[in-house]
């Protein structure tokens, strides 16, 4: 890294006018996350026009891949986070080899990971959720999937690496071209080859596979990071660094994939036009909630820079900056999706009455809580690039984990399908309150500390 291109990053994210800088930082990001939320928005999209059951299939692997999503993000914030950090400190040298760290043992892992649930696939789908009706289908999707996880989750750990540089633009190359193809293969292998769901599969096995190769060339571009062998050094310490940065990422992203197997077969009882209804609304909300995060990721190298630096007026100003934005398009975006409700559905599965009607009543609930998901997704990223692991993590895995499975069965077993409908806006409500306290708590902490120094 050019050491004039390096000192001229530094001085760009602890001088330059932080709402700015946010914005600057956050669109790329937002177009990389709402980019991954296409690539499984294009599978359902899809094989919504084969059959309720193949739509369903790609509800129940949705588990799956919220899970290696998680242990990416693990490795990817873990490591990002304090690449952030030090690169506001001026080390360079520790910076590099936490990103090989941080890349190469998600690699390790997530080809462990796909080795195993290929001997034990089908106990496996039917733990996630599947019917006798849907498992044909999950088995075709969910075995290209395997062959590409420790690419799918290379890309992640990258993309997070990246962008935590302040490299979001490059980042976001990658992850685009990918998404593109994938929506070019789809109709060609589910429609023009006759592969149905498997179709689906491979679309999203190549197109990850290319993004990631595309991605993992252009990491080491500019003033960016260079990830090589020669740097990576397994360590009780480095790992230790990317559990404090990382693990408010996969307590979120963990918790939702056990919420989604929870839901999933909760959801079952009711028929497979109520597993399929959930995954569309899922798919849907993901939309909504990656632009969300997209922006949240845009604060957070401001955030991690300026508090690496001890600029801590900077770090406030950009958190409640990013808060107020965060809600009123959270707001905006809930109100669209009331009101077009019932056509976003038909778009997915218009032929199946019993899914958009269940569907529908779903995400119009969810709507309703919108407004509240701006601020706890903030107060996390805030207090995960603050270092405030055991609140960062309580606030990651509340909303979609330790709210969300007990509301599920109490609601569940009151108010039957209703109360499965109901699940995620009660969670986001229970999530708000808890998160007030842990982020004014730890701002407090924060200003005691700019008192001493």
């Amino acid at each position: 890294m050019n050491e004039d291109v390096r000192e001229d990053k530094f001085i760009r994210m602890t001088t330059r006018p932080v709402k700015g800088l946010v914005c600057s930082m956050a669109i790329p990001s937002i177009m990389s996350m709402l980019v991954t939320a296409f690539y499984n928005l294009a599978d359902t999209f899809f094989v919504g026009k084969v059959s309720t059951q193949a739509t369903g299939a790609v509800g129940v692997v949705f588990s799956y891949m919220t899970l290696i999503q998680a242990i990416a993000f693990f490795f990817g914030h873990g490591s990002g986070n304090y690449i952030s950090r030090e690169l506001g400190k001026r080390n360079v040298g520790g910076a590099r080899k936490m990103a090989s760290l941080g890349f190469f043992t998600a690699l390790a892992i997530g080809a462990l990971l796909a080795a195993g649930c290929f001997v034990f696939m089908r106990p496996i789908l039917k733990l996630l959720g599947a019917t006798d009706t849907i498992m044909p289908e999950a088995v075709s999707y969910f075995r290209y999937i395997l062959c590409a996880t420790p690419f799918i989750m290379g890309s992640f750990v990258l993309n997070n690496v990246m962008r935590m540089q302040g490299n979001a633009k490059l980042a976001v190359i990658g992850i685009t071209s990918g998404a593109l193809l994938n929506v070019a293969l789809d109709p060609l292998f589910i429609f023009g080859a006759g592969m149905g769901t498997g179709g689906a599969g491979l679309a999203t096995a190549i197109s990850q596979t290319v993004g990631f190769a595309l991605l993992f060339y252009l990491s080491g571009k500019k003033d960016g990071i260079k990830i090589r062998p020669a740097d990576y050094k397994l360590s009780l310490s480095g790992l230790l660094e990317i559990g404090a940065g990382g693990l408010p990422s996969l307590g979120r992203q963990g918790m939702a994939s056990i919420a989604v197997i929870c839901l999933n077969n909760a959801a079952k009882g009711y028929g497979d036009s109520a597993i399929a209804a959930m995954s569309v609304v899922s798919r849907v909300t993901m939309i909504a909630g990656s632009a969300l995060i997209g922006f949240g990721q845009g604060f957070q190298p401001v955030c991690g820079f300026n508090y690496g630096a001890g600029l801590y007026d900077r770090v406030k100003k950009a958190f409640w900056f990013c808060v107020r934005v965060a809600t009123i398009a959270m707001s905006a975006i809930g109100l669209g999706l009331y009101i077009y409700a019932e056509p976003l559905i038909g778009l997915f599965r218009k032929d199946d009455a019993m899914l958009t009607k269940i569907a529908a009543a779903a995400l119009r609930y969810q709507c309703m809580t919108m407004p509240f998901i701006g601020f706890v997704v903030m107060s996390n990223m805030f207090l995960q690039n603050t270092r405030k692991t055991v609140r960062a993590t309580v606030i990651a895995m509340a909303r979609q984990g330790v709210m969300f499975i007990p509301s599920l069965f109490i609601l569940e077993s009151i108010f039957g399908l209703t109360g499965i409908q109901l699940t995620q806006p009660a969670a986001d409500i229970l999530s708000f309150i808890l998160a007030i306290p842990l982020s004014l708590s730890a701002i407090a902490d924060m200003n005691r500390a700019a008192k001493k120094n």
